[in-house]
């Protein structure tokens, strides 16, 4: 699946954070590009990029190998809200309803 979030982070931070993040899941990091990182283990692959995008936003997208709403899946979501609350720590996350 893809998934794709714009941050106000810049790319270095992004990549950084999911540095981070994937090998507390179980996942290594394999070779890495400079505005790419690829994870892989037994929940499956992911690779994140980060790039630049018009004015002030970096564009992440992530891929994974699997299909439907996997366990990998719901992890890269679970790292979108760790990137967006490291932009903007103030901000509450609250229901919409």
């Amino acid at each position: 699946m893809q998934h794709f979030h714009r941050s106000q982070l810049g790319s270095a931070e992004v990549l950084a954070l999911a540095e981070k993040f994937f090998p507390t899941l179980g996942l290594a990091n394999a070779p890495k590009t400079p505005r790419t990182r690829t994870f892989s283990g037994a929940l499956g692959t992911v690779q994140i990029s980060a790039r630049p995008e018009g004015g002030h936003y970096t564009f992440i997208e992530a891929v994974t190998d699997q299909e439907g709403e996997s366990r990998l899946d719901r992890n890269v979501k679970r790292f979108f809200v760790l990137v967006h609350r490291e932009a903007d720590p103030a901000h509450k996350l609250a229901a919409a309803y």
